[in-house]
């Protein structure tokens, strides 16, 4: 492993923050914790954490010496000195004479020696740090350290690559106790420039924050030096299918397999992240797949993201597709079964009361073609594919020195289901739509735009379909939260058929559509020329035909059920003067709408549609407002509030009626007027 220190960048480090009124030590501290956490084979989403020791001063003056150490929820390839809450080191090192210390006294204990009482949390190893002597102490859960010690016979081969270098330190769940056992590791041996923690990771310590760097390079070198000579030939691969599907032919029915049935035709959803590369698909091609599969986690902290481990399904055969959905089913049946029955059996240990996590994989290995990582979210979608890519090189490793055999799942349960992690998880409130993937036709416009970002508001991810790519993605990125621009002439079946497929390239899948796109033209209906109404129909009926029938081809696959919404206009049932050719298909397009409700209603696909009239959008633009006002006889804004209410409805107020019809899961074939009040466009 390339070691990254650089003196002119620490030095400059050093000057700036020397600015902020940082210290020395302190800078040097988030230099190297930085270079570390920058190293996805060492640290990956929040693992890992270091410390110094240094003194600081209180609120009222007084000079404490003070442990710096990583704090909850800081990222240490982005830290700064506020993602190192000072704890006071006297109540610390005190703590070491107790026999027994809570996780939560722990904390309380923790926190109650803040300078700095609105730090984070500091890590659940800041006593570790504490009971080791040395000024700077780094963490990290390298990969090729985790090769050795997932071994059985872990000790003895730690002996054999560190030799009296490092300490071996035996599994214990991180905490007070690890804390303790690791300082007596210490004191036996205060000459070893680290310490060797089994099925866990690695500790490396010095007088300063060099030197406690280069010991961590140096050691996971000899590691990954001591694996790259000694690893044995590949196993035996598995057999393939002649032609293989595609991750896009698969995704579907996998994200719909992993979701997790409330009750009632309602899911809570997943977001699947597809990840390949060379190395990930020779790996998983192994015959021995789902065993490495079944043994578990790398390292503990992994099952905070990939549960008990990763899911291993069969290559999906093109040939066979039809018969694929039933195989992943099964597959998932089995896991969530065994996940079931690991979380009884080990809760039923104690009087501990704990509430179940979902039994739903979070990782998905497919051999052929590559991974699929799931999350609530996108963003815990593909943390799960950045620990699979993690778990590979692990597993890969100790496959090469001896035989994969991590910590068992019963010692895994502990931390998997830690209290402290429970309480976070209860905090954790999901929004309406998490785990929902939106696609919006017409999407750059006023209506589309403001639906997208109030559904992304709402939790969902969004695809956000226009003729303009560029307005399509600006649109994307004011909605936020991942959502992405797709450019497409929506009446070109192709070019649509596209925009769903990026949409399942992307999140896995799709649960809600807003077919909204639409355009007007003006004209006596007698007096109107053929193309002109072929034109509109092409674009105001058949388009969300079109966008419809994609919709429901991914929502059949997954068997989740889902949502179709069709901006109809109160065209539809109040037609306007020389607006026939706009009115008509989308008079067809809300009977269309019905029809969608009646035909996949027992499939738990809704179909509802909105109403609106008068919305500023380029549809209705500064010049359609004067031809319209004109037509009836009426000033601008006498038209633009022309309505019960007397004032004017915007595109947030359709976005509004969109996303009620999302979250009234009860109702289809609704038609929700947003109009102000428009007593001839009312449904009779």
């Amino acid at each position: 492993m390339k070691n990254l220190w650089n003196d002119g960048d620490a030095e400059k480090m050093v000057a700036d923050y020397a600015k902020k009124g940082v210290g020395r030590d302190l800078a040097l501290r988030v230099y190297t914790t930085r270079l570390l956490g920058g190293e996805p084979r060492l640290v990956l989403h929040g693992g890992g954490n270091t410390s110094c020791k240094i003194k600081a001063t209180d609120l009222v003056g007084d000079e404490w010496d003070v442990l710096c150490v990583k704090g909850s929820g800081w990222d240490m390839a982005v830290i700064e000195p506020q993602g190192l809450p000072a704890v006071k080191m006297g109540a610390l090192l005190k703590a070491r004479a107790l026999e027994r210390l809570s996780d939560e006294d722990m904390v309380a204990l923790q926190r109650a020696n803040l300078i700095d009482p609105g730090s984070p949390n500091p890590s659940v190893e800041t006593l570790l740090h504490a009971f080791l002597p040395h000024k700077f102490v780094d963490h990290t859960h390298s990969t090729a350290v985790l090769a050795i010690v997932d071994q059985e016979d872990s000790k003895a081969l730690v002996g054999k690559v560190f030799g009296e270098k490092m300490g071996y330190v035996p599994y214990i769940m991180p905490g007070f106790d690890l804390a303790k056992a690791a300082g007596d590791v210490f004191d036996a041996d205060p000459s070893v420039e680290g310490l060797i923690l089994d099925k866990h990771g690695i500790f490396t310590f010095g007088d300063d924050a060099r030197q406690a760097y280069d010991r961590m390079i140096h050691h996971v070198t000899v590691a990954e030096e001591y694996v790259a000579k000694n690893g044995k030939p590949k196993t035996a691969r598995a057999a393939l299918p002649a032609r293989l599907a595609k991750p896009t032919d698969i995704a579907p029915a996998l994200r719909g397999a992993v979701a997790v049935a409330r009750g009632e035709g309602r899911f809570d959803r997943m977001i699947s992240d597809f990840r390949t590369s060379d190395a990930i698909v020779d790996f998983i091609n192994s015959a021995d797949i789902a065993d490495y599969a079944g043994r578990g986690v790398s390292t503990p902290d992994l099952s905070i993201r990939i549960k008990t481990g990763p899911m291993a399904v069969p290559a999906p055969d093109a040939d066979k597709i039809g018969d694929y959905k039933a195989v992943v089913r099964g597959h998932v049946e089995t896991f969530a079964k065994d996940y079931r029955a690991y979380f009884e059996t080990n809760d039923a240990l104690d009087d501990v009361k704990r509430t179940m996590l979902d039994p739903m994989p979070r990782l998905t290995l497919v051999p052929g073609l590559g991974m699929f990582g799931h999350g609530r979210t996108l963003k815990e979608a593909r943390i799960a594919s950045d620990v699979g890519e993690i778990w590979i090189e692990a597993v890969r490793g100790a496959e090469a020195v001896g035989h994969f055999h991590p910590l068992s799942k019963a010692d895994l349960f502990p931390l998997e289901y830690w209290s402290l992690e429970q309480a976070k998880l209860a905090s954790n409130k999901p929004k309406p739509l998490t785990g929902q993937v939106v696609l919006v036709t017409g999407g750059a416009g006023a209506i589309g735009a403001a639906t997208a970002k109030l559904f992304a508001d709402n939790g969902a991810h969004a695809i956000i379909v226009d003729l303009d790519a560029a307005k399509a993605a600006e649109a994307a990125k004011k909605a936020g939260n991942g959502s992405i621009g797709v450019g497409a002439d929506i009446t070109n079946p192709a070019e649509l058929r596209a925009a769903f497929d990026r949409a399942v390239a992307v999140y896995g899948g799709l649960d809600i559509l807003v077919s909204n796109a639409g355009a007007a033209w003006e004209g006596r209906i007698g007096e109107l020329d053929d193309a002109t109404l072929r034109k509109s129909f092409e674009l105001n009926f058949f388009a969300h035909q079109s966008a419809a029938q994609n919709a429901v081809r991914i929502m059949l696959e997954q068997g989740t059920g889902g949502v179709l919404l069709f901006n109809t206009s109160k065209q539809a049932i109040n037609p306007g003067p020389k607006f026939g050719a706009y009115g008509i298909p989308k008079a067809a397009t809300l009977f269309l709408s019905r029809q969608y409700a009646l035909d996949y209603g027992a499939q738990g696909i809704r179909s509802n549609a909105v109403n609106a009239d008068r919305i500023r959008s380029g549809l209705l633009t500064d010049a359609m407002i004067a031809s319209r006002s004109g037509a009836r006889g009426v000033s601008e804004k006498e038209y633009m509030s022309g309505n019960l209410l007397g004032q004017e409805v915007t595109a947030e107020d359709v976005a509004q009626a969109f996303l009620h019809q999302t979250l009234a899961d009860r109702t289809t074939a609704d038609v929700t007027t947003v109009d102000g009040g428009n007593i001839a466009a009312a449904l009779r």
